[in-house]
């Protein structure tokens, strides 16, 4: 019978019929998945959780310079903080930071960037003057880390140097281009790529006076004497094409402390954080005086 003849006779088409059982179909569908998910979900539940494995604490003591100013009479001490290497960086500075934020909110330390770009954290780790953020702690936790200040450097409290008469000394030098026909408004003043090459090793240092309080020189003369780190910086200023005042910072030189203090002990090369040789540019300098 023709689906027309059906619905004229009154009886019921199969097309209809056919679409209940479809929605049927689905309904059952979706219900059969709504039960899995609730069953998945139900076992999930009732199967017991892993336990969390942890590593056994690694306690590492850090014996670290203390000095209040506030308290002027005590004499400075080492003060020991026990670290759990498994909970905190590699590096020294982490130690330091998880030290201050956990134990000893007091412990006073500079620190910036946290990437041996500022200088700021210089001080003595282990006996030799770096960077806090880029040495890396000995795991041996047998054996302790001792950190002090700068040497031979007033202390304002605890690892932090008083710097003030290193940065006059740097101030001195004239640390910028001098230009006797600077050129005009708007124009770059332009270097060929061998001129610029001759900066490399010059211009990387950071200031953060690691070599100079690392010179015996330095330590007693730092009066006249200007150390490595501005004497490096000073010979930068020399080497430079485009400064035109290479004759006259020489001039200013010349005398028997501001160079000539350096005794070639090199271990300005040894201590910089950035592997430079300040003790090649001092002697740069000494020959450039020697010819002029």
């Amino acid at each position: 019978m023709s689906l027309n003849k059906a619905y004229t006779l009154g009886l019921p088409a199969t097309r209809p019929i056919l679409k209940y059982n479809i929605a049927a179909s689905l309904i059952t569908a979706r219900s059969l998945k709504t039960s899995a998910a609730t069953n998945m979900a139900s076992a999930q539940e009732s199967a017991p959780e892993k336990p969390v494995q942890t590593k056994n604490p690694l306690i590492k003591t850090f014996q670290i310079y203390r000095w209040n100013p506030d308290t002027p009479t005590e004499k400075p001490t080492l003060q020991s903080y026990p670290v759990d290497l498994n909970s905190c960086g590699p590096m020294v500075l982490d130690a330091l930071l998880k030290i201050k934020n956990e134990i000893d909110p007091t412990l006073t330390f500079r620190r910036s960037c946290r990437e041996g770009i500022c200088g700021s954290c210089a001080m003595n780790i282990e006996g030799a003057n770096t960077l806090a953020c880029i040495a890396k702690i000995d795991r041996n936790a047998s054996k302790p880390v001792k950190i002090y200040p700068l040497p031979h450097m007033y202390v304002v409290k605890d690892l932090v140097p008083d710097l003030t008469h290193f940065y006059k000394q740097y101030k001195t030098i004239e640390p910028y281009l001098k230009q006797k026909n600077p050129p005009t408004t708007g124009r770059e003043n332009l270097q060929s790529i061998a001129e610029r090459k001759k900066l490399d090793g010059l211009y990387e240092c950071i200031l953060c006076a690691c070599c100079s309080t690392s010179c015996p020189s330095y330590w007693w003369n730092q009066d006249e004497y200007l150390g490595p780190a501005v004497l490096m910086q000073a010979y930068r200023w020399m080497a430079d094409s485009r400064d035109q005042f290479g004759r006259e910072r020489r001039e200013r030189l010349q005398n028997p402390f501001s160079v000539y203090r350096c005794h070639t002990i090199m271990n300005c090369a040894k201590t910089c954080p950035k592997g430079l040789n300040p003790g090649r540019a001092i002697a740069l300098i000494k020959r450039d005086m020697a010819l002029e």
